[in-house]
């Protein structure tokens, strides 16, 4: 039986789903090629939901700051997108890879275009094109994290960014590929140093369920000022369905039921349009990169809550 959510909280929810998720066992890895990642427990767990409103409720490690890593990809996709509307697409897909997030594989076949743009490839060109229209493509999103989060303290991680770029090598492989098919216009070193910046920001659930609001208020941030179209929100919130927790989306959609955005950091964003935002973070990752109980919460939260897109 569904747990009703006509009270103004979600928060008897997230209490039962962190007590269910507290007894679960195999709770996956930490990413282990980052060092700053690494040294996270994996058993850590937290979980926010914030209303239209900005009211937000969590449990567990809701406040606890962890890094970003490729949620941000939703985020500049929605700056660029704001700016340069469907153009946008002529340079990257809308279709699910099939492929971990990080491959090489279809490129040279689809000529340098990337299959989404939350595959790392993907992510370099949607980093590229909002440097070329802002000159600092990963400030431009932590002002917008900082303002629509309300935490004027959101910041890079410095540590976490000097430890991608050592180990940047497949991202640079694809950046240069890109740029041999005339799809990055930026300097690749340029385009490098934003997009490991972009990764490293360091929030918390409360920090990126607040900063999802937009896309579940249909395009508008939380000043009422519109940053996109209804019509663009609903892409963004498509893409993400798909595409957004990497080889598994399909799994994704069929469990959770929600447009989700994961990074390797322990975090899954999630929407539903037109009630509130999610964000769940637990560092422990499966094979494909994705939050072991992260997944199972937000899971068990639609199951409870009958709130799901289906």
């Amino acid at each position: 039986m569904a747990i009703m959510t006509s009270s103004p909280t979600y928060l008897p929810v997230l209490e039962r789903v962190a007590e269910e998720i507290g007894h679960t066992p195999g709770r996956g890895r930490s990413a282990d090629y980052i060092p700053a990642l690494a040294a996270r427990d994996a058993r850590a767990f937290g979980m926010a939901v914030a209303e239209l409103d900005g009211t937000v409720y969590g449990v567990g490690d809701w406040r606890e700051p962890f890094s970003a890593q490729s949620i941000t990809k939703v985020f500049t996709l929605a700056l660029d997108l704001a700016r340069e509307g469907d153009e946008l697409w002529e340079h990257v897909g809308r279709e699910p890879s099939g492929n971990p997030f990080n491959s090489l594989v279809q490129l040279e076949y689809e000529n340098g275009i990337p299959r989404n743009p939350f595959i790392n490839a993907g992510a370099l060109v949607v980093t590229d094109r909002l440097q070329t229209r802002t000159g600092d493509a990963a400030g431009e999103l932590l002002g917008f994290l900082r303002a629509e989060s309300g935490n004027p303290e959101l910041d890079f991680d410095e540590e976490v960014a000097a430890s991608e770029t050592v180990n940047g090598d497949r991202n640079a492989a694809l950046a240069h590929f890109m740029a041999s098919y005339g799809n990055i216009d930026n300097p690749v070193p340029v385009l490098l140093e934003q997009y490991f910046r972009q990764c490293s920001i360091t929030a918390s659930c409360a920090d990126l369920a607040l900063a999802t609001r937009f896309l579940a208020r249909h395009g508008l941030r939380a000043d009422g000022t519109r940053l996109l179209a209804s019509r663009q929100a609903k892409q963004v919130n498509a893409v993400m369905l798909t595409c957004g927790t990497y080889d598994a989306a399909g799994d994704f959609a069929y469990r959770v039921g929600l447009p989700g955005k994961s990074g390797v950091g322990g975090g899954i964003i999630a929407v539903v349009p037109g009630r509130c935002a999610l964000c769940v973070w637990s560092p422990g990752l499966d094979e494909r990169g994705n939050s072991v109980a992260g997944v199972a919460a937000l899971d068990r939260f639609t199951t409870l809550t009958d709130l799901s897109v289906f």
